[in-house]
């Protein structure tokens, strides 16, 4: 009897150890806070905004879009590598199209899960002083959120309009 009573004690303390040592099983992280769109296109809004105020002022220093080490990606031009080359090119563009002024609108932003990769989609217009467009077309652009706010990090456009060696 006595050797049943601590073989029953042996099995019971072997059974609590086993069930003690198995890991539990994981549970479900922490889902994280839904990401509000709508809030994230007003941001990358307004730096469009701001961009587009500046081309039409033609103040291009101290615009806040591009990030150091942005690369832009011209229609039928090599690329610009860093945020140096970008502003020179814009600044350019800001003298040979004097008068003219530039509008882009947010069509759809996709971020990443955390927030902190957003790319855009979205259209341009360029407008005479009439408001007569003259050019349009579509671009996308990667923003990354460094010190708590967006910066463009990669764009690409194409334009609407039609190349002169489509129209022979």
């Amino acid at each position: 009897m006595k050797n049943k009573i601590v073989k029953g004690i042996t099995l019971v303390l072997l059974l609590s150890f086993v069930i003690a040592c198995t890991p539990k099983k994981e549970e479900t992280a922490a889902q994280p806070a839904a990401l509000d769109k709508e809030k994230i296109k007003s941001a990358i809004q307004a730096l469009e905004q701001s961009y587009a105020d500046a081309l039409n002022s033609g103040k291009i220093e101290g615009l806040a879009y591009y990030a150091d080490d942005a690369n832009s990606y011209p229609q039928d031009k090599p690329p610009l590598v860093g945020k140096a080359a970008i502003d020179v090119k814009l600044l350019e563009e800001v003298k040979m199209n004097k008068g003219f002024k530039a509008s882009f609108s947010v069509d759809e932003v996709h971020p990443s899960n955390d927030g902190e990769l957003v790319v855009e989609i979205g259209s341009y217009k360029i407008s005479d002083s009439t408001n007569t467009v003259k050019h349009s077309g579509n671009y996308i652009s990667v923003f990354h959120k460094k010190d708590g706010k967006y910066v463009c990090v990669r764009d690409m456009s194409a334009s609407d309009k039609e190349k002169e060696e489509n129209k022979k």
